[in-house]
């Protein structure tokens, strides 16, 4: 560990584990990975499970008023702990804390036609074209990334969704070693459902 991030561990604690991505990348996947391996996770299940997302969403309704609270003191209590945190709040995660991220990516085409089915279930229509929201995701993406990189409280590690569902065990071995975390890798392996891989590129 570099002196820097001694100094930071030393001041501000163990650091909060953030699991990100844009919505429908696999961050409740990651979520159930980690719980399974016996991370202790920051939910609070109000967002209840649905044909969308049948292992649950894993999710903290607070997290969603980020970029409209003062006071995120609340926060400190989840060091040592897991948060889902989508990747247009993480901008407003305070540098009181630490944060280790682990951040989803999954191919555009299949998170766009995600979103859509998702969408099409609650009876709404988006009106950006798909071509016009590639370019957003991108954009975004790239945005969000070089914040994370420059910001000493954020340490990133990037996961690829596929590669999760079709080589569960090195990537649980990966998270574990990045995390620095006794988790069972095995039972991280045994949260992976590939059936839950439906919206292909």
């Amino acid at each position: 560990m570099s002196f820097h991030r001694l100094y930071r561990r030393l001041r501000h604690g163990e650091p909060i584990v953030v699991v990100s991505g844009l919505p429908r990348s696999g961050t409740s996947m990651a979520m159930r990975m980690l719980g399974a391996g016996g991370m202790p996770l920051v939910m609070d299940g109000i967002r209840a499970a649905d044909e969308d997302n049948p292992a649950g969403y894993f999710e903290q309704e607070r997290v969603k008023d980020l970029a409209r609270e003062q006071d995120k003191g609340w926060l400190r209590s989840s060091r040592g702990k897991a948060i889902k945190v989508i990747a247009s709040l993480l901008e407003h995660l305070p540098d009181s804390n630490n944060y280790r991220v682990l951040f989803m990516n999954r191919n555009l085409h299949e998170v766009l036609a995600s979103q859509a089915r998702m969408l099409e279930r609650r009876n709404e229509v988006s009106t950006t074209s798909d071509e016009r929201m590639l370019e957003l995701f991108e954009q975004h993406l790239a945005r969000v990334k070089a914040m994370i990189r420059a910001r000493p409280c954020f340490e990133l590690c990037e996961m690829d969704y596929k590669d999760v569902l079709e080589h569960p065990r090195p990537n649980a071995e990966r998270i574990r070693e990045f995390l620095g975390r006794p988790l069972d890798a095995e039972r991280m392996v045994q949260a992976v459902d590939p059936r839950l891989y439906r919206n292909r590129s």
